[in-house]
């Protein structure tokens, strides 16, 4: 893993901490993900569904899509890791649910 890779690595791990203290949210599938296919993976996969995951439900309904993967990925420090097309997706995802990018 590349430096970058590992910091969004990280930043994902950081995400499942945040999530679970100041939304209850416990993503055990998540942050399994993460442990095992990377942080970097874990947000393709998650992107590449049709619809968003349990966890960006969750967030959305707690008021926090700051913290989900799509928002994370459109972070100036972490848009090399992603193509363009991966950066709409979660650009129109985060809208649809009325994030502010």
């Amino acid at each position: 893993m590349s430096n970058i890779e590992t910091e969004f690595h990280n930043a994902m791990v950081n995400l499942y901490r945040k999530a679970k203290e100041e939304c209850n949210y416990d993503g055990r599938y998540f942050i399994q993900m993460v442990a095992e296919i990377g942080g970097v993976s874990t947000a393709r996969k998650l992107l590449a569904t049709s619809t968003p995951s349990e966890g960006f439900i969750k967030l959305w309904e707690c008021g926090r899509l700051n913290l989900t993967s799509e928002a994370l990925m459109l972070e100036p420090r972490f848009r090399r890791l992603f193509t363009e097309d991966e950066r709409k997706q979660a650009i129109d995802r985060l809208r649809k649910y009325g994030y502010a990018i």
